[in-house]
């Protein structure tokens, strides 16, 4: 008795390769053109890096949507026990890794980050807000490395999604 229909798997699959595009893609285009564009336009440090904050903060959303479909689809592939829908422990890790790391982003360094940007922003005296400006860059080196690991780790889930599919793809023929 199959548990699963093939639209349902189709869905799935589609939805997994959707929200891996949200989320690779949605970086590579605040690193690769917002980032520039904001700090290329805005007049100040202060608009541009808030505006940056916010822009990340919505980037921040659309990952926790993206996990929630990356987990539900592994779960669903699990579930299924269809051989061809099966979950290999390398991409369940590649996967468990990114969302442990993007969780640490969100739930602790970013919001850290914000509260030292605040706090930055606020400081009238020249020394205080050299000194707020400096934690909050020691804060923000982390999260970039992060978030850069979590793209070529999402790199590294495509590549092995689409090994998967070719060599599934080679059996039918």
């Amino acid at each position: 008795m199959r548990r699963v229909t093939y639209w349902g798997l189709l869905c799935w699959f589609t939805l997994e390769w959707l929200a891996l595009g949200v989320w690779i893609g949605g970086m590579v285009v605040l690193v690769g053109a917002v980032i520039p564009a904001v700090f290329n336009t805005f007049g100040g440090q202060d608009s541009g890096g808030l505006f940056l904050t916010r822009a990340f903060e919505g980037y921040h959303r659309f990952v926790i949507g993206a996990m929630v479909v990356l987990c539900g689809a592994s779960f669903y592939r699990w579930w299924s026990g269809e051989p061809v829908a099966t979950v290999e422990r390398g991409e369940m890790i590649v996967l468990a890794v990114m969302v442990a790391i993007a969780g640490v982003v969100i739930l602790a360094l970013h919001p850290q980050a914000a509260l030292l940007q605040a706090q930055a922003f606020a400081a009238q005296e020249e020394t205080a807000k050299k000194a707020a400006f400096e934690s909050l860059f020691r804060v923000l080196m982390p999260i970039r490395v992060l978030d850069i690991v979590n793209l070529l780790l999402g790199i590294l889930l495509i590549g092995l999604k689409s090994k998967r599919a070719l060599c599934l793809g080679r059996q039918a023929l």
